[in-house]
Order: structure tokens, then sequence, then C-alpha cells
């Protein structure tokens, strides 16, 4: 990657790491469902007004925006809400990781490599240390819920490369019209209609803030950035940078909300980390191409990168 699109992956994974506190600070008094809805609901509009719609059909559409969005958010913001450290919660997210090449093997018949699998295994015991680490000092159902949000979010991710958009710009505006109603009906069942007009009509300036934050920072600017990499460079030059979202979210979360985790909790973060390299990270210049069959007969062989994506030539 050149330097200036190193630096972007870098603004990204600090615009994704802070978006923990933020969220986890702007929850005060607003609905976790009721803030999802908030959110999506500035990703849309006006963008969907200058932004063409992805061109693969209403139905992939609407399985994304439900797992990527939907799915991923509604539980994180909820697990947030329930008392799940935002700090940790920016690393157990990073589970979705582990989950697409799993996902992505079962769904779309990806056979992981042997360094993927080793990095799966790591990754799971490290998750495992840091579920029960935290289960001995705190609920563990918002930990759950966090996995839960991970496991979504990579059925998205699984979702998104079958569906193969064009724009993935388009993708995320276009999506984002799947989340408001849901979450904004469950709010109003699970809260009540009064909670939810109370919270409505009594935002506070740093929800405003924060769901300003969420949605155009880390939404539109964050997913527009790393779309656009993801597009021009091959899977494994780009995700390692996610590895520096938990960095970042533990540090955001230790210097606004004093949040500490427990030795065990980092001892478990540190192994899931390494698992996580070892799934993404490639080994450069050895990297190991794999030849399938296209369709049809005497077509020419696709090759692919170690993390199962089409590798442009032309990008090399």
């Amino acid at each position: 990657m050149t330097l200036k699109h190193s630096a972007l992956a870098l603004l990204v994974a600090l615009l994704w790491g802070l978006n923990f506190v933020v969220i986890d600070e702007g929850l005060d008094g607003v609905p976790p469902l009721l803030f999802v809805a908030l959110r999506f609901i500035l990703v849309a509009v006006p963008a969907i007004f200058f932004v063409k719609p992805p061109q693969i059909g209403w139905r992939n559409v609407v399985a994304i925006g439900f797992f990527m969005s939907f799915g991923q958010f509604a539980l994180l913001y909820l697990a947030l809400h329930l008392g799940m450290p935002a700090g940790l919660a920016s690393l157990v997210l990073q589970t979705q990781v582990i989950l697409t090449v799993m996902v992505a093997a079962g769904l779309l018949g990806e056979r992981p490599s042997g360094r993927q699998l080793i990095g799966v295994i790591v990754g799971t015991l490290g998750l495992g240390v840091v579920i029960v680490g935290h289960s001995i000092v705190a609920p563990w159902v918002p930990l759950v819920i966090t996995v839960g949000a991970a496991l979504s979010w990579a059925i998205g991710n699984v979702l998104s490369r079958r569906a193969k958009a064009a724009s993935g710009l388009s993708l995320v505006v276009w999506s984002a019209l799947v989340v408001p109603l849901p979450s904004a009906a469950l709010a109003v069942l699970l809260d009540g209609p009064d909670v939810v007009w109370l919270a409505l009509t009594h935002l506070s300036g740093f929800a405003i803030l924060s769901t300003l934050y969420t949605a155009v920072a880390a939404s539109l600017i964050g997913y527009g950035i790393w779309n656009s990499l993801m597009a021009r460079y091959p899977t494994s030059a780009v995700v390692p940078f996610t590895l520096l979202v938990p960095v970042i979210g533990i540090a955001a979360a230790w210097l606004v909300q004093g949040e500490v985790p427990t030795v065990t909790e980092i001892l478990g973060g540190a192994v899931m980390l390494t698992g996580l390299a070892t799934a993404v990270i490639s080994t450069g210049n050895r990297r190991r191409l794999l030849e399938v069959p296209r369709s049809g007969a005497g077509a020419e062989p696709q090759r692919l990168d170690p993390v199962g994506d089409k590798v442009d030539d032309s990008l090399r």
C-alpha cells in the first residue's frame, strides 16, 4: 500500500476505535435501539438522494443491511447499554475476523488455509480466556451479546462478498434503510412509547454529537474509505489495520472512562489478537496464490489470495 493509503487505513482504525466510547457516552438517557435508528437515519438521509443504489438486487441489500448494520449494531448498542465496557467491546467485536473465516467456509465453501485455521484456533482460545476473566468480575451476558454482534457482522461480510457490489459506499447508504424501522419498532415495544418519546424530545447535546459522529465519521467516512481500499488492494493488505481498532478502543476507554482491563482480559486479548494476526496478515512476497477454475469449460483460472478474495494483477 502507498503511504497515503496506509495513512487513510490508520485514520479508519482511529475513527472506529474511538467509536465505542462515543457510543457508550451517547447512550446515557437514550434507549439503545432508538439510538441505532437515529444513527442509520443519518447514514441514509440525505445520502440516498446523491448515491445510486447498488446493482446487486434488493434481496441482497436487505440481507446485508439486516446482518451487517441492524444485527451488528443493535446487539452492540444493547450490550453497551447492559454494561459491556467500551474498550473490551472494541476487542471482542474483532472476533468477526475469525467468524468470517468460519461462516465463509460454511456458506461459500471457501476452505481456510492452514495458517487461517491456526489463527482461528488461537483466536478462539484467547476469546475463551477473555470470557472467563470477564465473567469473574462482571456479568457475562453483555459479553455474549457482543459476540453475537460479531457473528452478525461476519455473516454480513460473507453476504457482501458474495453480492460483489461495485460501490461500497452505495451499499452502506442503501442498506442503512433496512435499520431504522425495525430498530424504532423494537425500541417502542421494549422500552415503551412514553420512554421513546421522552428520549426524542430531550436528546442531550452529547447524544446528538454522538449520533453525528457514528453516522458521518464512523459509517460514511470510515466505511467509505475502507471499502475503497478493499476494492484497490488485496484483503490481506488492508484487514490487518483493524487489529489497531481494539488497541485504540481500549486506550480511549482508559483515558475517557477510566476503564482498566483485568490481567486475565489483557492476556486473553493478547492471545486473541495474535490469532487474528495469524489469520489475516499476509506472508508478504511469499503469498500463496490458489488456482480455482472459473465456471465453464476451458476458462482461465482465477487466482485467490490467502484470505479468499480475488487478486487484481493490475494492483500489484
